[in-house]
């Protein structure tokens, strides 16, 4: 699975995994992250902790509900959409008003006439998705 392996990439970089904190590819990144050693912080977007999945370290219960995807946006310094839905798109678009690097990876395709995906790096695998998000030169 390709968000466990995004997970162990950020451990083993020594970085903090800041995900949405549910399941899916969010409990996927987070797992991966903790087998590495990891700190994983999940902003969930309801108020009760017990929601978020069991590889999170610190839980931050917003009760904001999408909403929170701000929150998840601002906290990292980069993001990695990794497939996803409409959630992670709006991720993605909170990131790249940041100007923060936004790597994409997994089954979707994102395209556009505005030209957000000049901002956004197609990324291979786990270890050049957490390159381009690091804000990493990629050739």
């Amino acid at each position: 699975d390709i968000a466990y392996e995004v997970g162990k990439e950020i451990a083993r970089r020594g970085a903090v995994l800041v995900c949405g904190g549910l399941g899916g590819s969010m409990e996927a990144a987070c797992r991966g992250a903790k087998d590495k050693g990891g700190l994983t912080i999940g902003i969930i977007p309801v108020y009760e902790k017990n929601s978020a999945n069991q590889w999170v370290d610190i839980v931050i219960p917003t009760g904001l509900g999408h909403a929170r995807n701000n929150l998840v946006a601002a906290a990292g310094d980069g993001v990695i959409g990794i497939g996803g839905g409409w959630g992670t798109l709006s991720e993605i678009a909170i990131a790249v008003k940041m100007k923060k690097p936004v790597a994409v990876i997994g089954d979707w395709e994102i395209s556009t006439p505005l030209g957000v995906t000049d901002v956004m790096k197609r990324a291979k695998n786990a270890e050049e998705a957490v390159s381009i998000a690091m804000g990493e030169m990629i050739d």
